[in-house]
């Protein structure tokens, strides 16, 4: 280290010394954040040990800083671009294979040929942020933010030419029609913006003026914000799109920018939400400050805490993960926000609601009884792979819509739907405690609607099947399978010696999936109003007329997700096996339902010459396949419902134990329920 200031001088330029030094600094393990916070402090003994070295090291940084632009650094690391989101994504994996060529009139491209190294931010942050202000103490002046100052006032200035851009395109004007009526704030914040700037150029000309005092900038960022805001509560009822959910993050990150580079740059006095200090422990939050600092050592931490967000922001902008992490999450949350309320359908509150949801289980299990028999016969085609997969696809796929069309209820598509519902009442007002007794109970009532619908679709779905292989053998004079074909299905739902339990849980992944596309188009009909689209279709209503055509329409918009849910949950099952052909993997699927009526439709072939054994492990094997079938869809749908609200739940011993009482005082009321609902 000592080496490499020694060979600073007023002659050095480019940025091989100001490399090596950073790489002299740098751990030579990843996670040794001790020896990097000794190596910042082993530098800044040295500079205070030699003025000289201190000396020109502080000139060669500046006139490094000086000789590049700056504002690109504060507008485009770590803020999102106008492009888009799929055009981002698109720019990010192909930078991710081939970098871009870096230039030396920049000061973003500076930041990648010294911090090269993706974990360069994890050891910089680690760093305690004394030692860090101890060493820019040392090196530099407080008049050398003179250098920094230009590109950060035009930074502000481009920042708020994009917000006011952004705020106006027709994806937010057209969803927020109130902004039309009203002055926008993301034009005023402009106005506010370019007045201020224009009083600091003067300022700076060397004019006797006095700089506004930015608070009425501040307060339009706060009413920027609030429509921000706003959008995003209604985008949950009336649904969002990438589009709209990129642009909101990019407004977002914007306005957090232009708030921090304003305090910055700021010399009229105090702002309202200066960010708060703590030099003890070493940390630089946003939020408003309880304990007054002085205005130096607040501008120091917060300069601080900027350059650091810069590094890291800069070391993972090309990482895929963190767009996906910013955009993802509002569509996730309203995806998942449409199947919550979904759920609320499926949970049965009492005694009374459980029959019902039997009843509707049950006219599930029978028409599933009848799609066993097409598939079945389909079989007997002998078709190729694809043309027998879509067969096969149809006949699961219009099965299903035609259940949910007589309100009938096939259990394994709960699951997704309630998750949501549960990860929704895990939200509390507070934001902080979670009321685990009301969650117990809400789960409580989930498995025992869950556990009435299984039995309902099995108590008509085997009958079902044996009543249609009896009545084929009684009106064709031969079984509806062959012995082969019947020891097959048998074998087909063994737990123990096939593949069964596995091929089950891809049928779990499956449910999932067909549970995000439910939330999804039910997501998209609210968002593009399907309803009223298809009520202005002059065709339909010259066909149908205008009544039947905004029934019709209104039928859609609220069906729309569980209409494509079930078609698509159909193709993934049609396709499943003919997919694992293809590719050579053991890919299939196991249904409790279907497994259910093949078990019937095997007995009956065989005229019932079969060991107990085989009927035990039978029944154990379609009883296990629902099962897994439940237990994995739930969990995966819980999952992401979490993710996208972002709860944590460290609780789960607790729940268990309080799901553990209510079994253990009243056991008849847990697989039962009461006889009434609860108030």
């Amino acid at each position: 280290m000592l080496a490499i200031l020694d060979s600073i001088d007023e002659h050095t330029t480019g940025v091989a010394a100001l490399v090596d030094l950073v790489g002299q600094l740098r751990p030579r393990r990843r996670g040794n954040t001790i020896r990097a916070a000794a190596n910042v402090r082993t530098l800044t003994q040295l500079l205070r040990g030699n003025p000289d070295h201190a000396r020109q090291l502080r000139a060669y940084v500046l006139r490094l800083l000086a000789a590049r632009r700056h504002a690109s650094l504060y507008t485009e690391v770590g803020v999102l671009s106008n492009d888009g989101f799929f055009t981002e994504l698109k720019r990010r994996i192909a930078y991710r294979i081939l970098p871009p060529a870096l230039g030396d009139e920049y000061l973003a491209d500076l930041l990648d040929q010294v911090f090269y190294k993706q974990s360069d931010w994890q050891w910089i942050s680690a760093v305690p942020a004394l030692d860090w202000l101890d060493l820019f103490d040392t090196l530099f002046h407080r008049r050398d933010r003179m250098v920094m100052l230009p590109g950060m006032l035009e930074a502000i200035r481009t920042l708020s030419y994009r917000v006011a851009a952004v705020g106006l395109e027709p994806k937010l004007t057209n969803f927020h029609p109130e902004m039309e009526q009203f002055e926008s704030p993301f034009l005023v914040q402009n106005r506010e913006v370019v007045h201020y700037l224009d009083g600091y150029k003067r300022v700076m000309a060397g004019e006797d003026v006095a700089l506004d005092d930015p608070k009425h900038l501040l307060v339009m960022l706060d009413q920027c914000e609030a429509v921000i805001a706003r959008i995003r509560r209604k985008a949950l009822v009336q649904g969002t799109t990438i589009a709209l959910t990129y642009l909101l993050v990019t407004l977002t990150q914007s306005i957090d920018r232009m708030r921090k580079l304003l305090f910055l740059v700021d010399i009229s006095g105090e702002l309202r939400a200066a960010p708060s200090v703590n030099l003890v422990n070493g940390t630089v939050g946003t939020q408003p400050q309880r304990v007054p600092a002085t205005r130096q050592a607040q501008r120091r931490a917060a300069t601080l805490a900027l350059t650091l967000e810069l590094i890291e922001a800069h070391n993972n902008k090309y990482t895929v993960r963190d767009l996906l992490a910013d955009n993802i999450h509002l569509l996730a949350r309203n995806v998942t926000e449409n199947a919550s309320r979904t759920g609320e359908h499926y949970i049965a509150e009492n005694r009374r609601q459980l029959v019902g949801m039997f009843l509707s289980a049950a006219g599930a299990g029978f028409i599933v009884g009848f799609m066993a028999l097409f598939k079945i016969l389909l079989g007997t085609l002998r078709a190729a792979p694809l043309v027998e997969a879509f067969l096969f696809s149809m006949n699961y796929s219009l099965g299903f819509v035609l259940i949910h069309l007589l309100h009938f209820t096939v259990a394994t598509k709960q699951p997704a739907m309630t998750a949501s519902h549960i990860a929704a009442s895990l939200q509390s007002p507070d934001g902080r405690h979670v009321d685990l007794d009301s969650l117990a109970e809400l789960i409580n009532k989930v498995f025992r609607t869950q556990v009435t619908a299984v039995l309902g679709n099995i108590a008509t779905v085997l009958p079902t099947a044996w009543a249609i292989a009896w009545g084929w053998l009684q009106v064709t004079g031969h079984h509806l399978v062959s012995e082969g074909k019947a020891m097959h299905l048998l074998s087909d739902i063994d737990p123990l010696h096939t593949p069964a339990l596995f091929y089950a849980a891809i049928a779990g992944v499956c449910l999932f999936l067909a549970g995000l596309v439910s939330g999804y188009y039910d997501n998209q009909a609210l968002y593009s109003r399907w309803g009223r689209r298809v009520e202005q279709l002059r065709g339909l209503n010259a066909v149908l007329g205008p009544e039947r055509t905004q029934r019709l329409g209104r039928y859609l918009e609220h069906n729309l997700g569980s209409l494509m849910g079930n078609f698509i949950f159909g193709i993934m099952l049609g396709m499943a096996s003919a997919l694992g052909v293809l590719l050579g993997l053991p890919i299939d699927i196991r249904h409790v339902t279907f497994s259910s009526a093949n078990f019937a439709t095997a007995m009956v072939a065989l005229d019932y010459k079969v060991s107990w054994q085989l009927v035990v492990t039978s029944i154990t094997g379609f009883l296990a396949i629902g099962a897994v079938n439940l237990l994995v869809s739930f969990g995966l749908a819980l999952w992401v419902a979490l993710r996208a609200r972002r709860i944590p739940f460290e609780h789960g011993f607790l729940l268990l134990r309080a799901l553990g009482n209510r079994l253990r005082k009243s056991p008849v009321d847990f697989f039962i329920g009461s006889k009434e609902s609860k108030s």
